[in-house]
């Protein structure tokens, strides 16, 4: 789909108190020899989600050691996997240091996502993105592990009030930029 029609459509599904304040800007350099241009998604007129750009203020990693040494990154866990660990070492492992070890591997996982996931940002990535945002069910675009797809779900109209609350233990787990348009949306309620 062309970005003129794509656009409109995004804009439609733009929750009621997001719009005005959230814009989706797409450019395109005729004479750059790759044709290249860029995407973003605007809040109050500020470039915030700007693709593979360093400036627009929001963390991106270089390295899964930058995500497991990120204070702010917190991994929720639960007794089934600390009993997972404890199964798995058959009892050799002091308590304390089981949650350490179910911790660290869960904190592996979310940095080998995360840092797959901020690979796949570019112009005809946004594109191919939105193209499938708009034609599967909300719920997809929630569940997914693409960020692109959880900014524009959790900006969408047809997630209510009661799904943005029930999704903040979930959100912690997520990139910064999706924790962001969360704290956005929820603010907006």
């Amino acid at each position: 789909m062309i970005w003129s029609k794509m656009k409109p459509l995004l804009e439609n599904f733009l929750a009621p108190a997001l719009a005005g304040r959230v814009g989706y800007l797409s450019t395109s350099y005729r004479y750059s020899p790759d044709k290249n241009g860029q995407c973003c998604i605007a809040v109050d007129n500020k470039k915030i989600f700007n693709m593979k750009d360093g400036t627009t203020g929001m963390k991106w990693y270089q390295s899964e050691q930058d995500i497991k040494n990120d204070a702010a990154v917190l991994i929720p866990l639960s007794d089934a996997e600390i009993e997972h660990i404890r199964k798995e070492t058959g009892g050799k492992v002091p308590e304390e240091r089981l949650a350490v070890i179910a911790g660290d591997r869960k904190l592996l996982a979310y940095a080998k996502e995360t840092m797959a996931a901020q690979v796949a940002l570019s112009k005809s990535d946004f594109y191919k993105t939105a193209d499938v945002f708009l034609s599967q069910p909300i719920e997809k675009s929630l569940a997914s592990k693409d960020i692109l797809l959880n900014c524009l779900a959790l900006l969408d109209r047809r997630v209510g009030k009661k799904r943005i609350m029930d999704m903040e233990q979930s959100v912690k787990m997520k990139h910064p930029i999706v924790q962001y348009f969360y704290a956005l949306r929820r603010g907006a309620m």
